[in-house]
């Protein structure tokens, strides 16, 4: 079974703000990368829609996703994200498949 908790956001860019919502999504990733328990933070972009971001999140326990949230560049992303984007987040448990 594989370890950690996932979290994937969809950040659908608000009309003319795709590339705010890159930059800030470029600050946001070093902040992140570097705190002690992630273990991934990588942004996609839609093929289809290149207004459409995927945030693609590991952390190593439910502690590391609470410390996430309680960081400084975390509630910053929060102040501005619904100026910048429509969001869509799950935080999901790996499940055993045998």
């Amino acid at each position: 079974m594989g370890s950690g908790i996932k979290i994937v956001a969809i950040l659908a860019a608000r009309e003319g703000r795709a590339d705010q919502l890159e930059a800030m999504l470029a600050d946001l990733a070093i902040a992140s990368r570097a705190e002690p328990g992630n273990l991934r933070w990588d942004v996609w972009r839609d093929q289809a829609d290149p207004t459409r971001f995927v945030l693609d999140e590991l952390y190593i326990d439910n502690a590391a996703v609470a410390a996430h949230r309680a960081s400084p560049h975390f509630a910053a992303y929060l102040a501005r994200i619904g100026d910048l984007a429509e969001r869509s987040a799950w935080v999901m448990d790996p499940v055993d498949l045998g």
